[in-house]
């Protein structure tokens, strides 16, 4: 059974009987497979309905309210998977494994204007996913689940559902069809009916599995669910390879447009006339995922006649590690959203390498159809290309980015006279509190995004996060195309967090918003903008009014030198200070890299948003009589050019430090009852803290990784290699210095962890090395579970789980400890 057996490891810690002996034993491990219910409070929130999803159509008349299903049981999330090339799918419907979807159970449809609404029927039970409304706004296509297969359905303004094709393609992510551009019909990708049976491995082996390199550097991150054997190569041909299918919207005239291939990613041109197609080819790899595989980028007439091949590249298994590391040649294809079939597509400049000293290391190159001209230059970029706003033939705009300097330029483009660039502005990304927002986009008519002009043409409309050290106020802004600053036209007020979902007119003067407060739960709304209370579209209700008397202050603070951090302190409901004293208290944190210390030290309120717990979040431990510090503000600062690792452990013990003197100084919490924690790099943060201070209590760690000699290519923001910087990962493993840590530990993990360099063997092996010296230690397997934990009972698993540990380590009161 592998790992897990053979370690003897946790799902459930139950009391047994024991001899004497035994319950003297420090050794004592337990095996069980009965899951816990979470303590009631958290239990009745866990298993209630879900706040609706909601989706707008194109002509921003109508709302598709859509029912979000509860968790999954771990039944469904135990469904025989197949793991290849990078990722999950269920072979059963040729789709995404569960831990993959959000699954949707119901449908309404709503105009907006009127409130009218119009219950879509679906069979009993049905679960659907990937909605998509029509560039007309007249229909809605989804991807239905049923036992042996994906059918794509279509619904109709008047609530009418049908299906339209079977046998739907989605095993690779993203959208597994597109509607055409005058919503006649749409193109799907279809299971290769020519297949046969899935192949069947031999339980003899027909010969080693064999890897050979011939000098070449080609080093590569740490990825899961690799392919591993010409048996999985097999696979991975057997389930991705598909047809790609044109169907009209009422489910006549099916055709294959090309035939049977892995077509990872397809679309149509705005006119409707050409299929831009991205096509996986062999040789495959084993220690790459499948979007590394030799790829071919070519252009078909919509009837599938082949027109222009841009790019055939081989196996991108030589690129530097380092972020921004690019393969050469055309990359990033797409269609001109504003043209009727024009392509662009960025060429690096620096061979793919972002350190190599060039003046541009992106160019962008533009190509109109029928593709037999020369490709025409854009514009050169000083950074690695990011995105395109498209709006018209005289502005688009375009961003690069650079992740050493978390630098950003944004360029003014005039997409008929290539060439002519106009620089906007360059920030840091990481900035909040100046951070301009980007252009607010729509679907044009062939449903491609573009972006919002004014009247005149003479703006763009724009909406951003607003952020103050009072809080986030989301605003809606006018930019001249011509340069210049922005115009507000609209800002959130206090209560209110409230941001701009659509434009409802032309002017801009009638918003389509999503509102919130601390009290009030997210709803959308209408409203003027140059005034007015608005008006309700929707009426989601609370759902979880348990955590109404939860209270919630942004509280600041100053590390030892002198960088403002801050943190968001939770206080259970009914909390009263002088008649409860300090409480015990869980800071649960996740640490984050900078390049400006003026940046890492910015603070914004959260006190206008509408918080309730989800999933396995630490917020449901408020109903356990716990205070929680929400992410306390664990900055690691590079500052002129230094690496920001280089002093990991000292600049994490100073937050820490920072954060529990200023919650200790407020007089709520316990400075003997504390606990830290953490999930994924907020895990590896726990450990490092429980061996380098002695400020905590116990901690808990979820799906974290603590050897970073298991991920020697780079790990988190650090882009050296372990050859590179060998001593830096040695002093950031908590693995390390496993025999310091004399705090209990929870370590909990997923089973099938999924995460790049979060093998479950990360915490297997640390609770080898904790336990072998002597440490308190408890370690949870979440059966068939990946990096983030989706099962109902691997929920309450964990929660169950993490109040027990707080329980038995945590909330007892040690003499003279208050």
């Amino acid at each position: 059974m592998g790992r897990i057996s053979t370690a003897c490891l946790l799902l459930a810690t139950v009391a047994l009987p024991l001899s004497a002996a035994a319950q003297g034993s420090a050794a004592q491990e337990t095996e069980t497979t009965i899951y816990h219910r979470a303590p009631d409070a958290i239990a009745q929130i866990l298993e209630a309905p879900q706040t609706p999803a909601v989706a707008v159509s194109p002509d921003h008349r109508m709302l598709a309210i859509l029912g979000r299903e509860s968790l999954p049981s771990i039944a469904a999330v135990s469904r025989p998977i197949l793991r290849l090339g990078g990722y999950r799918i269920d072979p059963a419907t040729n789709g995404q494994a569960e831990m993959r979807v959000q699954w949707l159970n119901g449908l309404t449809l709503q105009d907006i204007d009127s409130g009218q609404q119009v219950a879509v029927t679906l069979p009993e039970g049905a679960r659907f996913t990937q909605p998509s409304w029509s560039p007309d706004g007249q229909r809605l296509a989804m991807l239905v689940q049923q036992p042996d297969e994906l059918q794509l359905w279509t619904v109709t303004l008047d609530g009418r559902a049908a299906p339209v094709l079977g046998g739907v393609n989605a095993a690779f992510s993203g959208k597994a069809y597109e509607w055409l551009p005058d919503s006649s019909g749409l193109i799907v990708r279809t299971v290769d009916t020519q297949r046969g049976a899935a192949p069947v491995a031999s339980s003899t082996p027909a010969g080693p599995v064999v890897q050979e390199s011939n000098g070449r550097k080609a080093a590569a991150r740490t990825y899961q669910d690799l392919l591993a054997s010409p048996h999985d190569e097999a696979l991975f041909d057997h389930y991705f390879t598909g047809s790609l299918t044109r169907v009209a919207a009422d489910g006549t005239g099916a055709t294959a447009i090309l035939p049977a291939g892995l077509w990872p990613q397809f679309s149509v041109s705005p006119d409707g006339r050409y299929l831009l197609t991205e096509r996986l080819k062999r040789p495959f790899s084993y220690l790459l995922p499948a979007p590394s595989f030799p790829t071919e980028i070519a252009i078909s007439a919509i009837d599938g006649t082949a027109v222009r091949t841009l790019v055939d590249r081989p196996l991108a298994d030589d690129l530097p590690i380092a972020f921004d590391a690019v393969v050469t040649g055309p990359r990033d294809v797409e269609w001109r959203a504003d043209a009727p079939a024009t392509l662009l597509w960025a060429e690096a400049q620096d061979g793919g390498d972002p350190n190599a000293e060039v003046p541009f290391h992106d160019s962008l190159f533009v190509q109109a159809a029928p593709f037999t001209a020369a490709p025409a230059k854009l514009a050169d970029l000083e950074r690695r290309y990011a995105a395109t706003f498209w709006g018209t033939g005289n502005f688009a705009m375009v961003v690069d980015r650079e992740w050493n300097t978390r630098t950003e330029h944004r360029y003014a483009v005039a997409p008929d006279r290539p060439g002519q660039v106009v620089p906007l502005l360059t920030r840091n990304f990481q900035e909040q509190y100046n951070d301009p927002g980007f252009p607010l986009t729509e679907a044009n008519e062939a449903g491609k995004p573009v972006m919002r002009f004014t009247a005149d043409k003479d703006a763009v409309f724009v909406a951003g996060e607003g952020a103050t050290k009072a809080g986030a106020f989301p605003f809606l802004a006018t930019l001249p195309v011509a340069g210049g600053e922005q115009t507000r036209l609209w800002t959130a007020e206090a209560p209110f967090y409230e941001e701009v979902v659509a434009l409802l007119d032309d002017t801009g003067g009638r918003v389509l918003t999503r509102r919130e407060s601390a009290e009030q739960a997210p709803n959308y709304m209408v409203r003027q903008v140059d005034g007015g209370a608005g008006r309700a579209v929707t009426n989601f209700a609370d759902p979880a009014p348990v955590f109404a008397g939860v209270t919630r202050q942004t509280i600041t603070y100053t590390r030892a030198d002198g960088l403002p951090l801050s943190g968001t302190l939770y206080l259970p409901a009914g909390y009263d200070a002088q008649r409860d004293g300090p409480l015990p208290t869980l800071l649960w944190a996740y640490p984050a890299e900078f390049t400006d210390p003026a940046v890492a030290g910015q603070t914004v309120d959260t006190g206008n948003r509408f918080t309730r717990p989800r999933g396995i979040s630490h917020l449901f431990m408020l109903t356990q009589g716990y205070a929680v510090l929400d992410d306390p503000a664990m900055p690691i600062v590079g500052v002129d050019g230094a690496e920001a690792n280089d002093t990991y452990v000292e600049q994490l013990r100073a937050d820490a430090e920072a954060a529990v003197e200023a919650v200790v100084a407020m007089g709520v919490a316990d400075r003997g009852r504390l606990a830290v924690g953490g999930h994924s790099y907020g895990a590896f943060m726990t450990a490092n803290l429980l061996a380098h201070t002695d400020l905590f209590r116990a901690g808990i760690a979820r799906s974290g990784a603590y050897n970073r000699t298991l991920t020697p290519f780079g790990f988190q923001a650090e882009q050296r290699s372990y050859w590179e910087a060998t001593d830096i990962y040695t002093q950031m493993s908590p693995f390390t210095y496993a025999d310091r840590i004399n705090e209990p530990v929870l370590l909990i993990h997923g089973g099938a962890d999924d995460n790049s360099g979060t093998f479950p063997v990360q915490s297997e092996r640390m609770y080898a090395a904790l336990k072998g010296n002597g440490a308190t230690v408890r370690y949870v397997v979440l059966p068939n579970e990946a990096h983030g934990y989706r099962a109902m009972e691997s929920t309450q698993e964990t929660l169950w789980q993490m109040t027990d540990w707080l329980d038995r380590y945590v909330k007892p009161v040690k003499a003279g400890s208050m």
